[in-house]
């Protein structure tokens, strides 16, 4: 009984100093995190001061109409580089042989350089259009799309039409 007391002490201590040696390991790995996250806030604060002054100089009077000039060219440039080409081609893959393109509007192209597509698609029947639209959701390149409207036929125009938007994954 002595024995077994004597070495269950032993193994206890050896459990002891394992788990000691963990805490300490595990107290530096702390420190060194600490430190690593300290410098990257120091960094990222010199950063923030340094994009401070050159917003400041941007904003000056005198910088006002080269920053104005700038964003209108850089927009010009965003909407040059929209294809059409390739625009109609990925609308060719997923619109139905029965629904028509009637109009599509200039692409939007939004803060995150996405394209979004303004379009009236009209069809003699809607199973087509919501045909369209499935194949808009199955497809890579299109992102969700809303419908804004719908209009039923009428004397003078025999086909249904929606005027749907849709994101577009044409990346600029």
């Amino acid at each position: 009984m002595l024995a077994g007391a004597a070495a269950l002490a032993i193994l206890l201590s050896g459990l002891l100093i394992f788990q000691i040696f963990l805490i300490v390991s595990e107290r530096h790995q702390a420190a060194d995190i600490r430190l690593a996250i300290d410098r990257e806030s120091s960094q990222l604060h010199a950063i923030t001061v340094q994009q401070d002054k050159l917003n400041a100089t941007l904003r000056k009077p005198e910088n006002a109409e080269v920053l104005e000039r700038s964003m209108f060219l850089n927009t010009l440039i965003d909407r040059k580089a929209i294809s059409w080409t390739k625009i109609f081609a990925d609308l060719e893959k997923v619109m139905p042989y029965n629904v028509r393109l009637v109009s599509v509007r200039l692409p939007q192209v939004d803060s995150n350089n996405q394209v979004l597509l303004d379009m009236v698609v009209g069809a003699k029947e809607v199973q087509p259009i919501l045909d369209l639209l499935k194949n808009l959701e199955g497809a890579a390149q299109f992102g969700p799309y809303s419908v804004q409207t719908s209009t039923p036929p009428s004397q003078t125009d025999p086909f249904y039409r929606y005027h749907v938007t849709v994101s577009y994954a044409q990346r600029l």
